[in-house]
């Protein structure tokens, strides 16, 4: 089965941009919380020492936004053309 490689890529990007709005918003409501689960998931015990101050800022977040959204977009839009690159080879 061959992939539309736009709509598959717009289904990441718009997937990757909710998950980042939310992301944001916890960071936002429970920065120290936020901050502690980052630590667990980078393996590091005092991740406050490397991060600092956990703040979001209306610029921050957009430019983050526009970001995660092109990066996935990207890297969705590769994966569906080798996806549909190997289905050829098979």
């Amino acid at each position: 089965m061959e992939l539309n490689k736009n709509k598959f890529s717009l289904a990441a990007a718009a997937t990757m941009g909710v998950v980042y709005v939310v992301c944001a918003v916890f960071v936002w409501l429970w920065p120290d919380f936020a901050l502690k689960l980052f630590g667990w998931l980078v393996h590091l015990v005092n991740v406050d020492k490397f991060a600092g101050d956990v703040a979001i800022t209306a610029t921050g977040f957009v430019v983050g936004l526009v970001q995660i959204l092109v990066y996935a977009y990207v890297g969705a839009y590769v994966f569906a053309w080798l996806h549909n690159r190997f289905m050829k080879t098979v």
